[in-house]
């Protein structure tokens, strides 16, 4: 039995519907045991100061690609870099990982190749594709947090779209369960690449993926949440066109059970400012131009949409076509953006993104708990355990000085690949320790000793979420 150690701040956050205030939190056994509204360093395990010390991250979408594809990420250089940036939990998503993880035994697979390599906790959504329906009860019961699928190609062959049908038939399962479906919502609507334009130039590809794909998907997600509600919550990922807001504003008065994700990529940039070749700025749905983002925020800051996540979803700089690394797919040019992978890389550096933009919009601190931990933590089925400070659950915690200038230079970057938009940029907000069920994982001032190496523990300390 472990003894009771304390941790405190002369600022502290526990939730969003609380004041920042001085505090001291006693955990035991990982879990916190009791909170006092007062700064206490004496004797404290952490004495955070002046710093502030709030929930732990929870990041709800993210592609670590193991086991078959750690070539372009894995779980300790994944969990190495949400460490880094506050991120206490992890959700991993079913695919560009191989096995894709759409049977109870690639769950397995999964979760036995993530063994002793977690720096913070890890859980992962199921998949559905074509065929699989049956497999979805028993991969709830054996842990997965709810599923995910595509109403557009994938983009891997292992984890195909489904249509209206596969869709009945999945959630004719799920509804046994309550379990959640999540949505890449986009379908095809005619839209095409046009080949007399220069495939190097942003507005090339922005052009073929227009909102209307994302409308339309929405419309049938709006729909089939319609058909089977309560029974089965379901859940928009990436948003990105703002067109799809009235349908969702009206889904949520009907009060379907509709939840909705952004990404720190479409709030804090515009297409207008992509460079020509710079691939790393690709993803589906793709970034939008400025007054799109405005109506994003919006959305944000009135609550139409629930959470910001970090979709990262990395692959090699090859893949990109990025100049960086001379490239070459499929007779493809280098910067190529019509061919490149699409995903943006960027776990572990959306709390000061997010804070540094916010700021300007009215966001408050309150904001980014109910946005990053909150809400996230709900949406994955550990709100009972996180995404507050609180007695009872785990103590996971985030200190950091949200007025310190972070520069997020490549040695910041702690995934596999280092190719993301956000190299070299200047924003707001600094991470100092990542506390994990008690445990410190991450600490800027640590870099070599018998239990540190390079700022992380030496011992990976994050388990496997149920």
């Amino acid at each position: 039995m472990s003894q009771e150690t304390a941790f405190t701040s002369q600022r502290v956050l526990l939730s969003s519907t609380s004041q920042v205030g001085p505090a001291t939190i006693y955990v035991k056994d990982g879990k916190v045991t009791r909170i006092d509204n007062e700064y206490k360093p004496n004797g404290a395990h952490v004495d955070a100061g002046s710093k502030l010390l709030m929930p732990g991250v929870v990041d709800a979408h993210v592609h670590i690609n193991q086991p078959g594809r750690t070539q372009w990420e894995g779980v300790v250089t994944a969990s190495h870099a949400a460490a880094a940036g506050g991120v206490t939990s992890i959700i991993d998503m079913p695919l560009n990982c191989i096995p894709s993880t759409v049977t109870v035994d690639a769950y397995n697979q999964k979760r036995t190749s993530f063994k002793d390599g977690m720096w913070v906790d890890v859980g992962t959504w199921g998949g559905v594709v074509p065929g699989n329906s049956s497999d979805l009860v028993p991969m709830l019961d054996a842990g997965a947090r709810g599923f995910k699928c595509f109403l557009c190609d994938s983009g891997v062959d292992e984890f195909p779209p489904v249509n209206e049908e596969q869709l009945r038939l999945a959630m004719t399962e799920l509804k046994k369960k309550n379990g959640k479906l999540l949505f890449h919502a986009e379908m095809d609507t005619g839209a095409s690449v046009d080949t007399e334009q220069d495939p190097t130039s942003y507005s090339t590809f922005l052009d073929s993926r227009p909102p209307n794909m994302e409308v339309k998907a929405i419309d049938l997600v709006i729909k089939m949440c319609r058909e089977f509600a309560p029974h089965v919550p379901c859940h928009i990922v990436h948003l990105s066109a703002a067109d799809a807001l009235p349908a969702i504003r009206a889904a949520k008065a009907e009060g379907l059970p509709l939840t909705v994700e952004t990404c720190f990529h479409y709030l804090t940039i515009n297409s207008e400012d992509v460079p020509t070749r710079s691939t790393e700025y690709k993803c589906c749905p793709p970034i939008r131009g400025a007054a799109n983002r405005d109506q994003l925020w919006a959305a944000v800051l009135d609550g139409s949409i629930d959470m910001v996540v970090s979709d990262h979803s990395p692959c090699t700089p090859d893949l990109k076509l990025h100049p960086c690394c001379g490239g070459n797919l499929n007779g493809a040019v280098e910067g190529d953006f019509v061919k490149a992978w699409g995903g943006i890389a960027s776990v572990g550096i959306g709390l000061p993104l997010l804070w540094s933009e916010g700021q300007k919009r009215g966001l408050s601190l309150q904001d980014i708990v109910r946005l990053i931990c909150e809400s996230t933590a709900g949406h994955a089925g550990i709100a009972s355990r996180k995404g507050q400070v609180a007695v009872g659950h785990d103590a996971d915690f985030v200190i950091w000085a949200p007025e310190e200038e972070n520069h997020i230079t490549v040695d910041k970057l702690h995934f596999r690949n280092k190719l993301t938009p956000y190299q070299e940029r200047r924003c707001k907000g600094l991470v100092h320790q990542t506390v994990v069920r008690g445990s410190v994982v991450y600490d800027i001032s640590q870099t070599t000793g018998d239990q540190w190496e390079n700022g992380f523990s030496k011992l990976p300390l994050g388990q496997w979420i149920e």
